[in-house]
């Protein structure tokens, strides 16, 4: 790649800082393959910048070897963006340790806040709904607000906050439930929202891609005979839009900073 002057005129920069987007990552597929999908739609909405993903566990690449690689086409910022509904564990530790490997490679890298919680993250849980065959905010369903959970208090106060928002929509309640970390079990709010007199009952996934836990979660809505379950939110446009808001957020500060200095 040649390189030409990056926002901030550094003769080093091939353009604009880079997005890094760093999943999880699993050991099923169909998670990366979703998170490619997430990628694709927002080079879409952004022809011209560059965009990588990086995963913290078992998918590669890794987020070192990402970053050596920005390094070594010229980038010399990038914008980390956790693809993380919560600011939990991986948020507050994983992904930052990861990213001091960019220190050794005269790599800025601003990390952004992770993606949730946003009304943008709703808008996508409704769509999935839709595609389940749930209309938003149908008065006749209670929802289950289904995620993996997390030892992080704030994160699960932080879906609370989702659920009590999204109950002002319509529905006739919203609970949260815990797919690894935490209760009630999914089965459990099903059965609650049923005994506190919602018609009908959907499960919506606050996953990001499928694998393990949103299996866990299907199968305990299945056997709990909800009456809807949705799937997981990364290849859907509101995801796409919400990371290039992160990206954008994260290199205005980059900027404003620099022109305080220069």
């Amino acid at each position: 790649m040649n390189p030409t002057f990056g926002t901030h005129g550094d003769p080093g920069s091939p353009g604009p800082p880079a997005l890094l987007a760093i999943a999880h990552g699993s050991r099923d597929p169909r998670h990366a393959e979703a998170v490619g999908a997430l990628a694709a739609r927002v080079r879409a909405l952004r022809p011209g910048l560059r965009v990588e993903v990086a995963y913290l566990d078992h998918c590669g690449p890794r987020v070192p070897d990402a970053l050596a690689a920005l390094a070594a086409d010229g980038f010399r910022e990038a914008a980390a963006v956790p693809l993380l509904l919560s600011s939990a564990y991986h948020a507050k530790h994983d992904v930052p340790a990861m990213l001091a490997a960019g220190r050794q490679l005269r790599l800025e890298v601003r990390q952004t806040p992770a993606l949730g919680p946003h009304p943008l993250l709703v808008t996508a849980m409704e769509r999935r709904l839709a595609d389940a065959g749930v209309a938003a905010g149908d008065p006749r369903y209670g929802i289950v607000l289904a995620s993996a959970g997390s030892t992080d208090a704030a994160a699960n106060a932080a879906l609370t906050g989702v659920a009590r928002t999204w109950r002002r929509t319509g529905w006739a309640a919203v609970a949260t439930a815990y797919a690894a970390s935490g209760s009630p079990s999914v089965a459990d709010a099903v059965a609650a929202l049923r005994r506190g007199g919602a018609e009908r009952v959907a499960v919506a996934s606050y996953l990001l891609a499928p694998g393990f836990l949103p299996d866990r979660i299907a199968a305990q809505a299945a056997a709990a005979e909800a009456d809807a379950t949705s799937t997981t939110l990364a290849d859907t446009p509101e995801l796409a839009a919400l990371v290039l808001r992160r990206h954008e957020a994260a290199t205005a500060r980059t900027a404003a900073a620099a022109r305080r200095t220069a």
